[in-house]
């Protein structure tokens, strides 16, 4: 993160030369009006946010925050590695090995909206400990699993704790940062943590699959939960005093349709590709068609109905919105399969161990590191929607390496380049979406900024990763290989949606040092009110 910059003294402090108003977006903004030139916005756009009393209290939140990420990461991919262990250990039955990775996902999916919306209620620093020590009481419970029914409710409890955590960790972030270069480094970091998280799961799920226990990798989660729980109790600064003093209420009759819908749409998709007859197994498309009714009413009640939407209306209404969030459908979905079928094809098709594995995505892992952190200097010189474009091409690329890599390809010449490629994908349209969505929301919404990221993020994996299992189980009559490949090409097709959305209908400006959406609106209104009295 940005230290201060020397030849400035006493930084930390809010009185600089814009005044303490300038930190205050409730109030007076005639100190903001008068000197808002680029050169003092930058200056603000640069400095430490001044509930940090230095630059150490500032890195204690950062850890944080961004172990949130890592830990979301490290519980999706890393069971994907431990399915044949599982399987062989819990007597996992034909037809239910998807579902120890799937209940997790289906549940973040469900209730990330409503999470979201009691960040805006109680504040982020309630949510995101409650988060992280119901993660970690999950997770305990996980590694004692003597079944693995057992095992498939704790993985579901895993995911009310991520669903909690996840979009308080950027509530919290939003509201902290205003917009500017060290905003897009702070985010920058949390980016890059989902590539680390990426290979942090492979790696320790690898180990304990190989030289441990698939117990060890709920413990070594349960105790990396404790410690998240234990610094943000003292580093996080607490809003629930703010937050309490708001207007805002559930939704209670959006939480009542939109849970069963997308549980029920989600599962229908995931469980197509193992039901017995497919989608002419009786209860599929009964949940599916039961889903699209509760989501149909959920969109007409949300729209015309409820006074307090747990997605308004005016959300959609900035500008690029609507299609940047259909477009990271497609390219986080493209994502998601990436995540899971490259594992698979690694470890089936190229006989990867699961230390193998870990070695293997040490690029992935690196490389975000490396992109994120390069990225966050870069973010306010190059546009948007270049960037964007650029995510794009990883995204293709990632699984455009495994659809063409022949029988007996080697690592270097196929699997290290789409590695890179899937690490430029995620890394920058996370970090993009991230900065763009947060910037353009009140601090009021930051609740519902950090739920529509990560709900777009689980969404898109959970329904393409449904469509790629029914692309993988129709084409299995070819073999496994080209099997896999179908879906690889399938992934493909979804990058270049996600791509022609961004060139045709996305343009992001560069992120670069800016009033707050608080400061914008109390701007126009006290020059609305000094030319009508003007007028008068």
């Amino acid at each position: 993160m940005l230290a201060n910059d020397p030849s400035q003294p006493d930084m930390a402090r809010p009185k600089d030369e814009l005044g303490e108003k300038a930190w205050d977006s409730s109030g007076d903004t005639s100190q903001l009006e008068s000197q808002s030139d680029d050169s003092a916005m930058e200056r603000l756009g640069r400095e430490r946010p001044a509930c940090f009393s230095s630059i150490w209290t500032e890195l204690a939140f950062g850890f944080s925050i961004v172990m949130s990420q890592i830990l979301a990461e490290y519980y999706i991919s890393g069971s994907n590695v431990l399915i044949p262990t599982l399987i062989k250990e819990l007597h996992i039955p034909a037809g239910s090995e998807v579902w120890p990775s799937t209940a997790l996902s289906l549940v973040v999916t469900a209730t990330l909206l409503i999470f979201g919306r009691l960040g805006d209620m109680f504040g982020g620093f309630v949510l995101y400990i409650a988060g992280a020590v119901w993660l970690c009481i999950s997770s305990i419970l996980a590694g004692f699993s003597v079944n693995w029914l057992m095992l498939l409710i704790c993985r579901a409890l895993q995911g009310f704790a991520l669903a909690s955590f996840l979009p308080s960790g950027i509530m919290i972030l939003g509201s902290t940062y205003r917009p500017g270069p060290r905003k897009n480094i702070v985010f920058s970091i949390y980016g890059a943590c989902a590539a680390l998280g990426f290979f942090v799961g492979i790696f320790f799920s690898g180990l304990c699959s190989q030289f441990l226990s698939w117990r060890w990798y709920f413990f070594i989660g349960a105790i990396l939960s404790a410690v998240v729980a234990v610094s943000s109790y003292f580093s996080i600064p607490s809003d629930y005093a703010e937050r309490r003093g708001t207007n805002v209420k559930m939704d209670w009759v959006g939480c009542c349709l939109s849970i069963p819908g997308l549980v029920l749409f989600v599962f229908a998709l995931a469980e197509s590709a193992y039901a017995p007859q497919g989608w002419r197994t009786p209860y599929i498309p009964v949940c599916f068609s039961i889903g699209i009714v509760l989501l149909g009413i959920m969109v007409y009640v949300e729209g015309w109905v409820v006074e307090n939407p747990l997605l308004p209306a005016d959300l959609f209404a900035v500008k690029y919105m609507t299609p940047l969030v259909i477009a990271l459908l497609f390219l986080y979905g493209s994502l998601g399969i990436f995540l899971l079928y490259a594992v698979l094809y690694m470890s089936n098709e190229m006989g990867a161990s699961p230390m193998q594995l870990v070695a293997w995505t040490v690029p992935m892992g690196l490389g975000g590191l490396i992109l994120s952190v390069c990225g966050g200097f870069l973010f306010h010189k190059i546009s948007g929607t270049i960037l964007m474009l650029i995510s794009c091409i990883g995204y293709a690329g990632s699984g455009l390496f495994f659809a063409v890599v022949p029988d007996g390809g080697i690592y270097w010449g196929f699997v290290f380049p789409a590695m890179i490629c899937g690490t430029v994908g995620i890394d920058i349209s996370f970090n993009i979406a991230n900065i763009f969505i947060t910037t353009n929301m009140p601090k009021a919404r930051q609740g519902l900024a950090g739920a529509v990221i990560n709900c777009t993020l689980h969404l898109g994996i959970a329904v393409m990763l449904g469509f790629a299992d029914i692309v993988h189980s129709e084409t299995e009559h070819l073999g496994q290989r080209k099997s896999y490949k179908a879906v690889f090409w399938f992934q493909f097709g979804l990058a270049m949606v996600g791509a022609l959305l961004v060139v045709f209908f996305v343009r992001i400006k560069h992120a670069k040092s800016e009033m707050t959406v608080e400061e914008r609106t109390a701007l126009a209104a006290e020059s609305r009110d000094s030319n009508g009295t003007m007028d008068s």
